[in-house]
């Protein structure tokens, strides 16, 4: 007699040893059509999978995440499968899920086109329609390395190889196609119905550049054909938003080969980092953060003192001079330790903030370079507090708030909060990562936040918040942090004086709320699709006249307009005046003012505010009125 559990709480008895299928089965017809997998006492295997004792089971279909995983790692397989149908020289080597789809790397003696991949996800269509069964099975790693030898599959052997000896594998074969996997799958290939392929990339054999480059084809895969096309539809919109095409057609920026993964600033764009700076500055002020600058340059020692130098050394840029070993800083804190070692401290001075916009360095891949998302050279509106145990809970609460009140003004109000906890490997008391998490988590309830939690997935020296936020086609972006840290002024030995006299060590909170300056404009650009709010605008308006007979008119307004601080294009050319509209409103402007000879007698100007609209015709002082009103009103202009 079997006995399952399922998780409503009901049990079902069976003679006998049944698998995940037949328990579906004997809840219903629609449920056995639609079951994917099973987690069984919370593992997850194959509908297949036999249950010869006593277990808890869920059954997973497509609406369950788990599901969509399994759909979209047997999409990864069938992509395989469909590849080797078309193209029996190319050699498989892995296949894993990633957020929204998956991707598979291959080795070929040509490259992959386009029209390549049409044909293949044609082939994977039709092989799906067969509705073959994907069967498992295990066998001894050695005897697995010479099967896959034997296939000609080298890289596959070469995977099972590094496996330790005395374990099996396990092996999925659907139709003519078999491959090493752990699973579990789903149970046939008729299950995969919704995929596309999207792109093929170049990628290091096991991410190590002095290998082979492969060809990694990715495609999507979703549980339903509407999702898919949801997920099409917003793949076309966020093209239209890329920021790397937008900060070309506004000439914002570029990235040149020159200086890989930094970015060369126009002065257009170089406006925009101007406003988000600025406002970040006056931020700082607001709430008591000390601005301060630290050195790019600092010695290995003290790297080494940090931990850097072991665990982050691979991702720093460093030279030599005079016999010294020196890195770029790839972050700021151990600079703001040592501002805060000069002169004594007492607990009278804490919580000590500490704020900069602190360029760092990070030796990041070339392939994983992305715009001005993903850089080298970045700043950060990066701050340290050094603060008691018992100051955490305030501070931290203090922080989420000001976080909010910082999104909102740049237009995000959606935001995700999760708190990491304790990892098995850290230091520091039990009692301090107690305290730790308690406040961390009261902070985020104090705020009204609701909140999830990932368990271990806290720095080894302490918990933190992650903030993400959700732009306007859904995608989510991690931006702000603020971490629990008893390490580093232990190791840097940092310390004040208690109220009892004795030396201690001041627990210090990494907190950034835009993070990296270039990827959140980055993100802002896209979030706007470059119609970035007046306050943040690179121009803010244009004076546009419209015979030469207005353009001394014209000059006084732009003059009037600069003087009260408004970042101005002042266009006098000889052009046609639809001609001039349209290319300024090409370039997103909040406001174009139009100065013809009515205009000009009486002292007004015809406004066009973005998206065409016509305000009509309003005294330059009004037009000031109604321009500063909407930069006072940030985003929501």
């Amino acid at each position: 007699m079997v006995q399952i559990t399922l998780p409503d709480g009901s049990q079902r008895d069976f003679p006998a040893a049944v698998t995940v299928a037949e328990v579906a089965a004997s809840i219903g017809a629609g449920l056995a059509k639609a079951a994917l997998a099973g987690k069984v006492d919370g593992k997850m295997v194959d509908t297949s999978t036999l249950i010869e004792s006593d277990a808890s089971l869920a059954i997973i279909t497509a609406k369950d995440t788990d599901g969509l995983e399994i759909i979209r790692h047997s999409t990864a397989h069938l992509l395989a499968y469909a590849v080797k149908e078309l193209f029996p020289k190319a050699q498989v080597t892995i296949g894993p899920v990633i957020e929204n789809g998956f991707f598979y790397d291959f080795s070929f003696e040509r490259p992959f086109t386009m029209d390549d991949l049409a044909s293949i996800e044609k082939r994977m269509a039709e092989l799906a329609s067969k509705d073959e069964p994907i069967l498992r099975r295990v066998l001894p790693r050695d005897e697995a390395v010479a099967y896959f030898k034997g296939l000609g599959e080298h890289y596959k052997a070469e995977i099972i190889a590094s496996i330790p000896v005395n374990e099996d594998v396990s092996l999925y074969r659907e139709g003519t196609f078999e491959d090493l996997c752990r699973g579990p799958h789903v149970p046939s290939t008729g299950k995969l119905k919704h995929f596309k392929l999207m792109k093929v990339a170049g990628a290091y054999w096991r991410g190590d550049h002095r290998n082979e480059m492969l060809q990694r084809i990715y495609g999507t895969a979703w549980a339903s054909k509407d999702d898919l096309a949801a997920h099409l539809t917003m793949l076309e919109e966020a093209e239209k938003r890329d920021h790397r095409k937008l900060g070309q057609q506004l000439d914002l920026f570029h990235i040149d080969d020159h200086a890989p993964g930094v970015v060369f600033w126009h002065p257009k764009g170089w406006a925009v980092w101007q406003a988000v700076e600025q406002y970040m500055r006056q931020v700082y002020r607001d709430n008591g953060y000390q601005e301060v600058k630290g050195p790019q340059l600092l010695d290995k020692s003290l790297w080494e003192k940090t931990g850097h130098w072991e665990k982050y050394r691979d991702n720093m840029f460093t030279t030599e001079s005079e016999k010294r070993e020196y890195a770029l800083k790839p972050m700021n804190c151990p600079g703001h330790i040592l501002i805060f070692k000069q002169g004594i401290k007492s607990y009278r001075d804490l919580p000590l903030r500490y704020g900069e916009f602190g360029q760092c360095h990070r030796n990041e891949p070339s392939g994983g370079l992305h715009g001005i998302m993903r850089v080298r050279g970045f700043t950060q509106d990066d701050g340290h507090i050094f603060c008691t145990e018992d100051q955490i809970l305030k501070e931290c609460a203090d922080y989420t708030a000001l976080l909010q009140k910082v999104y909102a003004d740049f237009g995000f109000k959606n935001i995700i909060y999760k708190i990491a906890t304790r990892p098995e490997k850290r230091i520091g008391s039990d009692e301090s990562w107690d305290k730790a998490e308690h406040a961390l988590m009261e902070s985020l309830r104090a705020s009204g936040c609701e909140f999830e939690i990932t368990p271990g997935e806290g720095a080894f020296y302490g918990p933190k918040i992650e903030y993400t936020l959700k732009d306007a086609i859904g995608r989510q972006w991690q931006c702000g942090t603020i971490q629990v840290d008893f390490f580093m002024t232990e190791r840097l030995d940092a310390e004040y004086v208690g109220e009892d006299g004795a030396r201690h060590r001041p627990v210090m909170l990494h907190r950034a709320i835009v993070g990296s300056l270039e990827r959140f404009i980055g993100i802002l650009i896209e979030e706007t699709a470059g119609a970035l709010p007046t306050w943040l605008a690179p121009v803010q308006i244009a004076v546009l006249n419209i015979t030469d007979a207005q353009a001394e008119y014209a000059r006084g307004v732009a003059k009037t307009l600069q003087n009260q601080g408004f970042r101005v294009d002042l266009d006098l050319r000889n052009e046609k005046i639809t001609y001039k509209i349209r290319e300024h409103s090409m370039q997103k402007l909040p406001y174009l003012l139009i100065v013809g000879d009515k205009e000009m007698a009486s002292g007004a100007v015809a406004v066009r505010a973005r998206g065409g609209r016509d305000l009509g015709v309003m005294s330059v002082e009004d037009f000031l009125q109604e321009a500063t009103s909407d930069i006072a009103r940030k985003s929501n202009s």
